[in-house]
């Protein structure tokens, strides 16, 4: 049988703006631990919904949460803290992670979303369960010794057609301590869309072997 999932959406008022977001967990069981999903430019947190990746998150017992960032989905009102490819504060997640009492969580971000998760993670990394960049932006922002010293499990994913972020974003954050590499084949820059099946296979293989 199934476990239940239960569906939410809701919005949560984090370091003076008012974001909007999705949740997903199981109804009877306690969760092993928080999952939040970022996006990328063009996405929102509507992207993990319709993928099932919030759906299939909570199933394998995790708190799934999948924030709309400001100025983009149902959270277009808020200002965003940084202009999009400038380094947000690393203040900004630890105040979502906070506010939404995810406790020590795993970060998958995405493309844009690089702006928000590598300033957290070089600042906060105690927050930081483990870490699942999807080709983000800025990541030459930080030098390889500063990647040398982060101890965070990293699943590093790209999709093999993705020649511009894919590899930039490859080359800079191979220099983190822990990391696995997962090639997406014949996927582009959102590659998790050109393939979801083995993009959930990846992501929960990951969160299976953190402790």
């Amino acid at each position: 049988i199934m476990a239940a999932v239960k569906m939410s959406e809701s919005t949560a008022d984090v370091a003076g703006l008012t974001l909007f977001y999705r949740q997903a967990e199981l109804v009877q069981q306690a969760p092993r631990f928080s999952v939040l999903l970022l996006h990328g430019i063009r996405f929102s947190s509507e992207t993990w919904l319709n993928l099932k990746t919030l759906e299939k998150l909570a199933e394998a017992g995790y708190r799934a949460v999948a924030i709309d960032l400001p100025g983009f989905g149902n959270s277009k009102q808020a200002q965003a803290p940084a202009p999009v490819g400038e380094l947000a504060p690393g203040s900004f997640l630890k105040s979502v992670l906070e506010g939404l009492q995810l406790g020590q969580a795993v970060v998958i971000s995405p493309s844009l979303s690089g702006m928000y998760s590598l300033p957290f993670l070089f600042e906060h990394h105690s927050m930081v369960k483990g870490y699942i960049p999807v080709a983000p932006i800025c990541t030459e922002k930080f030098t390889a010794q500063q990647y040398a010293n982060i101890q965070t499990p990293t699943l590093i994913v790209y999709g093999d057609q993705d020649s511009q972020l894919g590899e930039v974003s490859l080359n800079n954050l191979k220099n983190l301590a822990n990391h696995k590499v997962m090639v997406m084949k014949r996927a582009g820059h959102p590659c998790y869309l050109d393939n979801p099946e083995e993009w959930h296979c990846g992501v929960l293989e990951f969160l299976k072997s953190l402790v």
